[in-house]
Protein backbone atom coordinates (compact mmCIF):
# COMPACT_ATOMS: atom_id res chain seq x y z
CA UNK A 1 0.00 0.00 0.00
CA UNK A 2 2.82 2.41 0.75
CA UNK A 3 4.11 2.20 -2.98
CA UNK A 4 0.97 2.71 -4.28
CA UNK A 5 0.35 5.93 -2.18
CA UNK A 6 3.37 7.61 -3.19
CA UNK A 7 2.31 6.76 -6.98
CA UNK A 8 -0.90 7.91 -6.65
CA UNK A 9 1.03 11.33 -4.67
CA UNK A 10 3.63 11.25 -7.78
CA UNK A 11 0.21 11.05 -10.41
CA UNK A 12 -1.49 13.80 -8.41
CA UNK A 13 1.28 15.95 -8.48
CA UNK A 14 2.35 15.09 -12.12
CA UNK A 15 -1.09 16.71 -12.81
CA UNK A 16 -0.71 19.88 -11.07
CA UNK A 17 3.12 20.35 -13.14
CA UNK A 18 0.68 20.20 -16.28
CA UNK A 19 -2.18 22.30 -14.91
CA UNK A 20 0.33 24.97 -13.35
CA UNK A 21 1.93 25.11 -16.97
CA UNK A 22 -0.60 25.29 -18.79
CA UNK A 23 -2.25 28.15 -16.84
CA UNK A 24 1.21 30.01 -17.18
CA UNK A 25 0.23 30.15 -20.84
CA UNK A 26 -3.26 31.36 -20.20
CA UNK A 27 -2.80 34.02 -18.11
CA UNK A 28 0.11 35.05 -20.50
CA UNK A 29 -1.95 34.37 -23.67
CA UNK A 30 0.71 32.30 -25.22
CA UNK A 31 -0.29 31.52 -29.24
CA UNK A 32 0.51 28.34 -28.86
CA UNK A 33 -2.19 27.15 -26.58
CA UNK A 34 -5.88 26.12 -27.73
CA UNK A 35 -7.71 28.34 -25.40
CA UNK A 36 -6.39 31.22 -23.25
CA UNK A 37 -7.53 34.32 -21.31
CA UNK A 38 -9.32 35.88 -24.12
CA UNK A 39 -8.80 33.62 -26.69
CA UNK A 40 -12.03 31.28 -27.67
CA UNK A 41 -15.06 31.35 -28.85
CA UNK A 42 -16.95 34.28 -28.66
CA UNK A 43 -19.97 34.26 -26.39
CA UNK A 44 -22.72 36.61 -25.18
CA UNK A 45 -21.90 38.55 -22.43
CA UNK A 46 -23.91 37.54 -19.57
CA UNK A 47 -22.65 34.06 -20.42
CA UNK A 48 -19.15 34.65 -20.29
CA UNK A 49 -19.58 36.42 -17.02
CA UNK A 50 -22.31 33.85 -15.62
CA UNK A 51 -19.81 31.45 -15.98
CA UNK A 52 -16.44 32.53 -15.06
CA UNK A 53 -17.82 33.61 -12.04
CA UNK A 54 -18.93 30.03 -11.18
CA UNK A 55 -15.62 29.13 -11.90
CA UNK A 56 -13.96 31.42 -10.04
CA UNK A 57 -16.26 30.83 -6.97
CA UNK A 58 -15.95 26.94 -7.28
CA UNK A 59 -11.90 27.34 -7.36
CA UNK A 60 -12.24 29.49 -4.18
CA UNK A 61 -14.40 27.20 -2.56
CA UNK A 62 -12.70 23.74 -2.83
CA UNK A 63 -9.29 25.21 -2.48
CA UNK A 64 -10.36 27.02 0.72
CA UNK A 65 -12.45 24.86 2.77
CA UNK A 66 -10.69 21.50 1.96
CA UNK A 67 -7.70 23.27 2.64
CA UNK A 68 -8.82 24.17 6.95
CA UNK A 69 -7.87 22.44 9.26
CA UNK A 70 -11.59 21.32 10.60
CA UNK A 71 -11.72 20.19 6.88
CA UNK A 72 -9.08 17.94 6.79
CA UNK A 73 -9.84 16.52 10.79
CA UNK A 74 -13.31 15.83 9.22
CA UNK A 75 -12.11 13.77 5.79
CA UNK A 76 -8.89 11.99 6.88
CA UNK A 77 -11.49 9.62 8.48
CA UNK A 78 -11.59 8.16 5.28
CA UNK A 79 -8.74 9.80 3.45
CA UNK A 80 -5.03 8.15 4.60
CA UNK A 81 -2.95 10.98 6.26
CA UNK A 82 0.04 9.98 3.80
CA UNK A 83 -2.01 10.49 0.60
CA UNK A 84 -4.29 13.52 2.36
CA UNK A 85 -2.08 16.53 1.09
CA UNK A 86 -1.78 14.52 -2.60
CA UNK A 87 -5.73 14.43 -2.62
CA UNK A 88 -5.94 18.32 -1.83
CA UNK A 89 -3.69 19.03 -4.43
CA UNK A 90 -5.38 16.60 -6.78
CA UNK A 91 -8.66 18.35 -6.43
CA UNK A 92 -7.66 21.73 -6.55
CA UNK A 93 -5.87 21.05 -9.89
CA UNK A 94 -9.00 19.72 -11.21
CA UNK A 95 -10.77 22.88 -10.30
CA UNK A 96 -8.42 24.93 -11.77
CA UNK A 97 -7.74 22.74 -14.93
CA UNK A 98 -11.87 23.19 -15.22
CA UNK A 99 -11.50 26.39 -14.74
CA UNK A 100 -9.22 26.90 -18.01
CA UNK A 101 -10.86 24.53 -20.08
CA UNK A 102 -14.64 26.37 -19.47
CA UNK A 103 -13.13 29.72 -19.11
CA UNK A 104 -15.10 32.67 -21.47
CA UNK A 105 -12.94 35.55 -23.06
CA UNK A 106 -14.18 39.03 -22.29
CA UNK A 107 -12.21 40.83 -24.49
CA UNK A 108 -13.78 44.08 -24.80
CA UNK A 109 -13.32 46.66 -23.63
CA UNK A 110 -9.97 46.63 -23.32
CA UNK A 111 -9.26 48.74 -20.19
CA UNK A 112 -5.12 49.26 -20.86
CA UNK A 113 -2.92 48.32 -23.37
CA UNK A 114 1.05 49.01 -23.17
CA UNK A 115 2.29 50.97 -26.31
CA UNK A 116 5.72 51.58 -25.78
CA UNK A 117 7.98 48.38 -26.19
CA UNK A 118 10.07 49.12 -23.40
CA UNK A 119 6.47 48.98 -21.07
CA UNK A 120 5.42 46.13 -22.73
CA UNK A 121 8.41 44.21 -21.57
CA UNK A 122 8.36 45.49 -17.85
CA UNK A 123 4.91 44.23 -17.40
CA UNK A 124 5.99 41.16 -18.84
CA UNK A 125 9.09 41.00 -16.74
CA UNK A 126 7.27 41.65 -13.74
CA UNK A 127 4.59 38.89 -14.54
CA UNK A 128 7.54 36.57 -14.80
CA UNK A 129 8.85 37.82 -11.28
CA UNK A 130 5.44 36.79 -9.99
CA UNK A 131 5.54 33.06 -11.32
CA UNK A 132 9.10 32.91 -10.40
CA UNK A 133 8.08 34.05 -6.58
CA UNK A 134 5.66 31.36 -6.25
CA UNK A 135 7.89 28.65 -7.28
CA UNK A 136 10.56 29.80 -5.07
CA UNK A 137 8.61 30.48 -1.92
CA UNK A 138 7.02 26.61 -2.02
CA UNK A 139 10.53 25.62 -1.92
CA UNK A 140 12.11 27.63 1.10
CA UNK A 141 8.54 26.31 3.29
CA UNK A 142 9.31 22.33 1.77
CA UNK A 143 7.72 21.91 -1.85
CA UNK A 144 7.27 18.37 -1.87
CA UNK A 145 5.67 18.72 1.52
CA UNK A 146 3.46 21.43 0.05
CA UNK A 147 2.03 19.16 -2.89
CA UNK A 148 1.89 16.02 -0.47
CA UNK A 149 4.97 13.78 -2.32
CA UNK A 150 6.88 13.59 1.35
CA UNK A 151 4.50 12.60 3.16
CA UNK A 152 4.03 8.99 1.33
CA UNK A 153 7.55 9.05 0.88
CA UNK A 154 8.39 8.97 4.60
CA UNK A 155 5.25 6.24 5.06
CA UNK A 156 7.06 3.93 2.60
CA UNK A 157 10.61 4.30 4.32
CA UNK A 158 8.40 3.60 7.58
CA UNK A 159 9.07 7.10 9.10
CA UNK A 160 6.34 9.41 10.72
CA UNK A 161 5.90 13.45 9.45
CA UNK A 162 7.73 15.58 11.34
CA UNK A 163 5.30 18.35 13.36
CA UNK A 164 5.23 21.82 12.10
CA UNK A 165 7.60 24.15 12.80
CA UNK A 166 7.26 27.85 12.78
CA UNK A 167 9.72 29.19 9.98
CA UNK A 168 10.29 32.56 8.27
CA UNK A 169 13.00 31.56 5.68
CA UNK A 170 13.86 34.86 2.97
CA UNK A 171 10.97 35.89 1.58
CA UNK A 172 9.21 35.30 4.34
CA UNK A 173 10.94 37.53 6.46
CA UNK A 174 9.95 40.38 4.24
CA UNK A 175 5.89 39.35 3.53
CA UNK A 176 3.99 37.27 5.44
CA UNK A 177 2.15 35.07 1.97
CA UNK A 178 4.96 35.75 -0.72
CA UNK A 179 3.09 32.60 -2.63
CA UNK A 180 -0.12 34.72 -3.06
CA UNK A 181 2.16 37.92 -4.24
CA UNK A 182 3.78 36.22 -6.61
CA UNK A 183 0.27 35.34 -7.79
CA UNK A 184 -1.13 38.80 -7.88
CA UNK A 185 2.04 39.90 -9.39
CA UNK A 186 1.34 37.11 -12.27
CA UNK A 187 -2.56 38.38 -12.78
CA UNK A 188 -2.31 41.75 -12.72
CA UNK A 189 1.17 42.75 -14.72
CA UNK A 190 0.01 42.01 -17.95
CA UNK A 191 0.63 44.55 -20.81
CA UNK A 192 -2.56 44.28 -21.96
CA UNK A 193 -5.49 44.53 -19.56
CA UNK A 194 -8.93 42.83 -20.87
CA UNK A 195 -12.30 43.05 -18.99
CA UNK A 196 -11.82 39.06 -19.14
CA UNK A 197 -8.52 39.61 -17.47
CA UNK A 198 -9.33 41.98 -14.63
CA UNK A 199 -11.52 39.60 -13.80
CA UNK A 200 -10.05 36.65 -13.76
CA UNK A 201 -7.26 39.01 -11.54
CA UNK A 202 -9.76 40.40 -9.93
CA UNK A 203 -12.17 37.65 -8.69
CA UNK A 204 -8.56 35.45 -7.76
CA UNK A 205 -7.66 38.51 -5.77
CA UNK A 206 -10.82 38.54 -3.69
CA UNK A 207 -10.04 35.14 -3.09
CA UNK A 208 -6.16 35.74 -1.98
CA UNK A 209 -7.55 38.15 1.08
CA UNK A 210 -10.25 35.65 2.01
CA UNK A 211 -8.03 32.64 2.10
CA UNK A 212 -5.30 34.50 3.98
CA UNK A 213 -8.24 35.08 6.72
CA UNK A 214 -8.63 31.77 7.06
CA UNK A 215 -5.15 30.84 6.74
CA UNK A 216 -3.85 33.56 9.41
CA UNK A 217 -6.66 32.08 11.91
CA UNK A 218 -5.46 28.21 11.30
CA UNK A 219 -1.84 29.47 11.91
CA UNK A 220 -2.54 31.50 14.88
CA UNK A 221 -4.13 28.74 16.55
CA UNK A 222 -0.85 26.18 15.39
CA UNK A 223 1.33 28.29 16.39
CA UNK A 224 -0.39 31.00 19.02
CA UNK A 225 1.65 34.01 19.82
CA UNK A 226 4.96 33.12 17.86
CA UNK A 227 2.23 33.98 14.62
CA UNK A 228 0.91 37.06 16.41
CA UNK A 229 4.37 38.80 16.95
CA UNK A 230 5.24 37.97 13.60
CA UNK A 231 1.78 38.95 11.77
CA UNK A 232 1.81 42.06 13.83
CA UNK A 233 5.93 42.92 12.44
CA UNK A 234 5.36 41.65 8.88
CA UNK A 235 3.17 43.07 6.09
CA UNK A 236 0.87 40.04 5.36
CA UNK A 237 1.25 40.73 1.04
CA UNK A 238 3.59 43.51 0.85
CA UNK A 239 6.88 44.63 3.02
CA UNK A 240 6.95 46.94 5.48
CA UNK A 241 9.35 50.01 5.18
CA UNK A 242 9.34 50.26 9.52
CA UNK A 243 9.06 47.43 12.10
CA UNK A 244 9.85 45.14 9.77
CA UNK A 245 10.79 41.50 11.46
CA UNK A 246 13.86 39.27 10.73
CA UNK A 247 11.49 36.58 11.84
CA UNK A 248 12.53 33.41 14.70
CA UNK A 249 14.73 31.83 11.45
Amino acid sequence: MAILALLYALAAYGFFVGTFVYLVGFVGNLPLLPRTMDSGAAVPLAEALAVNLALLALFAVQHSVMARRGFKRWWTRWVPLPVERATYVLAASAALALLLWQWRPVPQPVLWSAQYPAARLALQAVGWVGWAVVLASSYLIDHFELFGLRQPWLRLRGQTAREPVFRTPLLYRQVRHPIYLGFLLAFWATPQMTAGHALFAAGNTAYILVGVWFEERDLIAQFGQRYVAYRRLVGMLFPRLFGRSTGPG
